[in-house]
């Protein structure tokens, strides 16, 4: 008896220590995807980080911006929420932010809130404030149109669908939904089937950090909405035949633990079809 404890412990320890370690060891994985409406020849290449989780993120801001510096440019930085859910960590949060701006996206960065930030509601419109002081638009709700060589990309925020803020229909005002190229930023990726009266070319979430604790599977997913059931909790997914993109995120929650996941940068290069 006293052996098979052991081994037992043995094991639990080492499967600790594993998930331990892969919260230092972020995936880069890089997204190619075909779009039908038009753009130029060299296509639209996106930075997307989710869920940075401040209060249990190994990754630190330097580590981060060693990660994403590749020698090739950056056109959009795209963040979908999940910053913190605490106070004390908004400054940690904008040491992220410092690192982030100094990469110059060519046309910007971006941003929508999640579920755990509104924990902290009544400090969301200083945070935002702060953002924009970095460049960054915020979107609650809202849309923001660029002119890229002669082409139209709508960049349409939705806010959290978890906590019920988001509002599609004032996402969508204003903006020519059939004319360009209508990417969408929101945290919870459920939104996606309720979306069958707005068109879009491309949508980035993420919310599930893909189970981070995904063994032997990620049951508890299931109270989080539909796509868990329908097995959509990371990568690239499509709905009504309109793409869509699930982050694992780079920081996690309860536990600073991945088991069977880690944490995600990802690079989405938007090519002409």
């Amino acid at each position: 008896m006293f052996v098979l404890s052991s081994i037992v412990a043995g094991t639990i320890l080492s499967l600790w220590g594993f998930a331990r370690l892969n919260t230092y060891r972020p995936e880069v994985n890089h997204i190619d995807l075909k779009v039908k409406r038009p753009l130029d020849k060299e296509g639209l290449r996106i930075l997307h980080l989710s869920d940075l989780h401040m209060e249990r993120l190994s990754v630190s801001p330097q580590s981060l911006k060693e990660y994403v510096s590749d020698g090739k440019p950056i056109d959009l930085i795209a963040l979908t929420g999940d910053y913190m859910d605490t106070e004390p960590m908004i400054d940690r949060f904008f040491a992220y932010m410092d690192e982030l701006a100094s990469l110059k996206p060519r046309y910007g960065m971006y941003a929508v809130f999640g579920n755990h930030d509104y924990k902290i509601a009544h400090r969301i419109p200083e945070i935002r404030k702060r953002m924009e002081q970095y460049g960054c638009v915020v979107l609650q709700n809202e849309n923001h149109t660029l002119n890229i060589n002669g082409r139209t990309l709508n960049i349409i925020g939705i806010d959290d669908h978890h906590t019920r803020r988001s509002d599609a229909e004032k996402s969508y005002a204003g903006i020519d939904e059939e004319n360009g190229i209508n990417l969408v930023l929101t945290h919870d990726p459920n939104i996606v089937l309720q979306m069958e009266n707005h068109s879009f070319d491309y949508l980035l979430s993420g919310h599930f950090h893909g189970g981070q604790i995904h063994w032997p599977r990620p049951y508890h997913l299931r109270r989080m909405g539909q796509l868990p059931k329908l097995k959509m909790i990371k990568g690239l997914h499509y709905h009504e035949e309109r793409a869509f993109y699930i982050s694992e995120g780079l920081g996690q929650t309860a536990f600073n633990l991945r088991l069977r996941s880690r944490p995600e940068i990802t690079f989405h290069h938007l090519q002409k079809s």
